[in-house]
């Protein structure tokens, strides 16, 4: 009863830091573009503070979420902050937001809906113990180190050149960088119960935190530098989307490989998780790809009043 309590308040807390990192995209952009117009830096400007406050607000609610509630069931959420972005984008920003965008953003919250029906609803590692020998696990391993090793050619030499052309290139790395951030937040909550619930301390688990913990600071400071970089040349509802997907699809194996948590889930959950999934994937496509388009309710009327 309490895990299920747990879950659900993580879960809320999720649904609202999806909907503040939704706005921080849009905050910052604004900023960037005023700071530009007038010839200055972007530090100046207090709209851009607020999306970064806003920014940080949203990674300590991920970090509550991700240590109650399973990260297969929070990291979908994200969905909710694509559309709700877009909405402020095109106040705010003047991105375009035709009738072909407002059925993306639905889709994606009934995408959404869809993924949170069938998401898994238990942890599979509970305890301290138990994350030192899924970090140990050589696949786990493995998966870390080509993720490194990606990380590594995308900043040194793929961003240098290409990122100001490529929104795939900053994209990449900030979703790269995500697979690290998830999985330890939600180590950091495991070591600590070790580290402060016990009246002697453990060094081991203190060093197991350290570690999680400036893994998890070094990951969020180089995606708060790429996401800036990204924004300044791209539009941010563009951004939030297609990073939304990238960031679902890697967190969500770094997840599945160091936390197992879809190893009970049942075939038709799995199939419900894969169409949710779907459904957000084309409400952002439909969102952002046809934007350009002017399309409204009034020309789909005309269309059928030709045809008759």
């Amino acid at each position: 009863m309490e895990q299920n309590a747990a879950a659900c308040m993580g879960l809320a807390v999720a649904v609202l830091s999806s909907l503040v990192n939704g706005s921080t995209f849009v905050l910052q952009r604004k900023g960037i573009l005023r700071a530009e117009s007038r010839g200055a830096s972007y530090l100046t400007e207090l709209i851009w503070w607020t999306g970064t406050l806003g920014m940080g607000l949203g990674q300590i609610g991920n970090f509550l979420a991700y240590n109650t509630a399973p990260a297969a069931l929070v990291t979908p959420l994200g969905a909710l902050g694509v559309p709700f972005g877009s909405l402020l984008a095109s106040y705010m920003l003047q991105e375009k937001l035709n009738l072909l965008g407002k059925l993306g953003c639905l889709l994606s919250c009934a995408g959404s809906i869809i993924l949170l029906i069938h998401a898994p609803r238990t942890d599979n590692i509970t305890s301290r113990v138990q994350l030192e020998e899924k970090l140990l696990d050589p696949v786990f391993l493995g998966y870390a180190c080509v993720v490194l090793a990606l990380l590594i050619l995308l900043i040194f030499w793929i961003a240098p050149s290409h990122g100001s052309t490529n929104i795939i290139v900053y994209i990449g790395i900030c979703s790269l960088l995500g697979t690290f951030t998830v999985p330890s937040s939600k180590g950091i909550g495991l070591a600590a119960q070790d580290v402060f619930g016990n009246n002697l301390l453990s060094q081991r688990a203190l060093c197991l935190f350290i570690l999680l913990l400036v893994t998890l600071v070094c990951s969020i400071f180089l995606q708060f530098i790429y996401i800036n970089k990204a924004l300044q040349y791209f539009d941010s509802s563009m951004f939030g989307a297609i990073y939304y997907v990238f960031f679902t699809v890697l967190v969500t194996l770094a997840s599945g490989i160091l936390f197992q948590e879809w190893s009970d889930v049942s075939f038709v959950d799995f199939l419900g998780m894969l169409c949710g999934f779907i459904t957000v994937s084309v409400g952002i496509i439909l969102l952002q790809m046809f934007k350009e388009f002017s399309i409204s309710v009034t020309d789909l009327r005309k269309v059928t009043s030709k045809k008759h």
